[in-house]
């Protein structure tokens, strides 16, 4: 391995009596691409937070370049050539790219005049430095996610990085985006710039990983060559569970119809999406971030009125507004953001499950009964299995895993008929998506009938018995039987590689 540039050594921090780190030991090579995983609550983020000085550490050692840092704090860390990108990006969405790029130098200069061409240069020299070119004029808020990364990333540089974390920078971007931010990965360690990559998507992990580091429950599992590692060992180490996807299997010929949609269309935005959606059946909508995918399920949820088309539930036909339309008519929708459009992220567990069925709560008089409201929630809270001392404890206080089945617990109380699913497990650590998974399934087999959103390849061809490929605005390809056809298939057909592709699977 290459000279390392920076190592921790025993590391150990206590949170109100929990350990979150108990003895971890982080080595990272000058220019070199470390992964760092582990499921939600592993330790990870407070171990980050401790490289970057946010966190002291009670007991451990930090070295950089090889010479001990005691008490390190932020600007340490920055001085030392540190740099965090964490997931929000942390820009100023209504300054300009320039602005934000060259933002440190000009705190720096402790100048009451900014000179704007010294600004401009310093920017376009960061971008030229990984080969990029973004308008300098334009503001950040403009820009797509995986541009703005790009602007966080050349702000480190403005920062001398020699090591650059980049925690889950692939969360909300496309496959193309994500083979971009790879090359881009790839010209800076071309510059002896060290990466530490953290993400929940192993098959990225896989992809750009030189040496992989594994904790869970807050202890170091260990460190491997990437190359010595698969998908099922690494999930067995940082679980310590073997899961098994099999394929979901359902009979179409022996059951009703339960969803149809005709010539949906608004302009813009989505054209002429037919498809039919039986009981028991998950079926899988995907394509790239843009294709009209979140759009139709908007509009069948009543919160994108379509222009023209028709909507089907049960054998009538609607005219779906409002989302009140669609939850009378049986349909169901979780949202790809759970925190701010799924979630009262302040309020109680148990008063999350409870808005949507209140009406059912009340008494004669129309005031709610309190002893229907805890049965109501602590039933939710036992069926779905949501990690908690009590329905009292805030929304805030669970994980992701632990959150989303809040969500799924808020519409099933309703009983839908349809439940559409969009990026159900966005953000969730691999063994809270499988029990995620679990659940959906379940609902499945008992008759519901379920559209799953995803740009995860692997969870659709997992859970879902039959595809539909949408592409700028258009359902591009059904796919009939989702077991006959590999990822890369699907990869190549969503990327442009031809619908003649896959004819043999329909």
């Amino acid at each position: 391995m290459a000279e390392l540039f920076l190592e921790l050594k025993n590391i150990t921090k206590t949170f109100q009596g929990v350990k979150a780190l108990d003895n971890v030991d982080l080595s990272i090579g000058r220019g070199e691409i470390h992964c760092l995983v582990g499921e939600n609550g592993s330790g990870k983020s407070t171990l980050i937070k401790i490289i970057g000085g946010v966190h002291k550490p009670d007991s451990g050692t930090i070295l950089i370049n090889g010479i001990e840092s005691k008490n390190i704090n932020s600007i340490e860390s920055i001085r030392a050539g540190i740099q965090i990108i964490y997931q929000d990006l942390s820009l100023f969405p209504n300054m300009t790219a320039a602005e934000n790029i060259a933002m440190n130098q000009m705190l720096e200069s402790n100048s009451r005049v900014i000179n704007w061409q010294t600004v401009r240069a310093e920017a376009k020299k960061a971008l030229e430095e990984i080969g990029e070119d973004i308008d300098l004029d334009e503001k950040v808020e403009n820009l797509s996610i995986a541009r703005k990364q790009i602007v966080a990333i050349s702000r480190a540089l403005t920062q001398n990085a020699r090591l650059i974390i980049m925690d889950e920078a692939t969360s909300a971007i496309t496959k193309d985006e994500v083979d971009h931010l790879f090359e881009v990965i790839a010209r800076l360690q071309k510059k002896g710039i060290s990466i530490l990559f953290v993400s929940h998507k192993l098959n990225e992990v896989f992809e750009i990983a030189e040496r992989v580091t594994i904790i869970r429950d807050g202890k170091k599992v260990g460190d491997y060559p990437a190359a010595e590692l698969d998908n099922d060992r690494l999930v067995f180490l940082m679980t310590g569970q073997n899961f098994k996807a099999e394929p979901y299997t359902f009979n179409a010929a022996e059951v009703d119809t339960v969803l149809s949609v005709r010539n949906l269309s608004k302009a813009g935005q989505f054209s002429d999406i037919s498809f039919d959606l039986k009981k028991g059946e998950i079926l899988g909508i995907t394509g790239l971030i843009g294709s009209g995918r979140t759009e139709t399920a908007l509009a069948l949820f009543g919160l994108n009125t379509p222009d023209a088309g028709e909507i089907t539930v049960k054998g009538r036909a609607l005219r779906i507004t409002k989302p009140r339309d669609a939850i009378d008519a049986g349909i169901a929708y979780l949202p790809e953001d759970r925190l701010t459009e799924g979630l009262f992220i302040e309020q109680s567990i148990g008063n999350n499950i409870i808005i949507t069925i209140l009406d059912e709560l009340l008494n004669k008089t129309k005031v709610l009964v309190k002893g229907r409201q805890d049965r109501a929630k602590n039933d939710w809270v036992k069926k779905l299995a949501i990690k908690t001392p009590s329905h009292l404890a805030p929304a805030n206080s669970l994980s992701g895993g632990n959150q989303q089945r809040v969500v799924l617990a808020k519409w099933l109380a309703i009983n839908p008929a349809v439940f559409i699913l969009d990026g159900p497990t966005i953000g969730i650590d691999i063994g809270s998506k499988h029990n995620i998974h679990e659940i959906i399934r379940g609902l499945a087999r008992e008759g519901m009938a379920i559209i799953m959103i995803s740009d995860e390849i692997p969870e659709i061809l997992d859970n879902c018995n039959r595809v539909l490929i949408m592409a700028k605005g258009r359902i591009l390809k059904e796919i009939p039987d989702a077991s006959k056809v590999s990822a890369e298939e699907v990869f190549d057909l969503i990327g442009g590689g031809g619908a003649a592709d896959l004819g043999a699977a329909g």
